[in-house]
This record gives C-alpha cells, sequence and structure tokens, in this order.
C-alpha cells in the first residue's frame, strides 16, 4: 500500500477577508472532492486571508499510480481556481 500526501499553498491576491478566502477554498475543494476519491482538506494558514494551504491524500495499491493520480489533481486545482499555485510539497509513505 503505497500513501502519497501534498500540500499545496495558494496567494489569493484579491482576498480582502476571511469570507472571500473561504469561498475559494470551498470551491476548489468541493470541485476536486466531486471529480477525485481523494482526501483534501485546508491544514493551515486559517487566519490568513490572502493564502490558502489545501492538504491532499491518495491511497493505492501502484506506487506509479497513486503518484499519477496526485499529480492530475494537483493539475486540476492549479487550472481550476483563480489563485496562484506557489509552492507544492510532496510525501510518501510506504
Amino acid at each position: 500500500m503505497y500513501i502519497l500526501s501534498a500540500k499545496l499553498t495558494f496567494y489569493i491576491p484579491h482576498a480582502t477577508s476571511l469570507k472571500d478566502k473561504r469561498q475559494v477554498c470551498r470551491s476548489i475543494i468541493d470541485k476536486s472532492k466531486k471529480r477525485f476519491n481523494a482526501s483534501i482538506a485546508e491544514v493551515a494558514t486559517h487566519d490568513i486571508h490572502q493564502t490558502l494551504t489545501i492538504g491532499i491524500a491518495v491511497v493505492s495499491g501502484d506506487a506509479a499510480h497513486a503518484q499519477s493520480y496526485l499529480d492530475e489533481i494537483i493539475r486540476f486545482m492549479e487550472t481550476h481556481t483563480d489563485a496562484e499555485l506557489y509552492e507544492v510539497t510532496s510525501d510518501r509513505l510506504d
């Protein structure tokens, strides 16, 4: 069993309040959860209105499949939001 995780940090230049940030957060997480079978949640920077940090976890029996699936989720999130993805960190547990 392979467990891969990633932490994505987005910059939301137009967010002037936490309400603006939460709208962006809810939108990208909901879109991603509908399309992919993965655990996705806001994991840090909860009180910073222009920074959004999202965690993703993928479990698979095949390492290559898990990696390609995680990469696909990251690409989807990057292209389906008006926030700018500026940092991605990933981790793997075997």
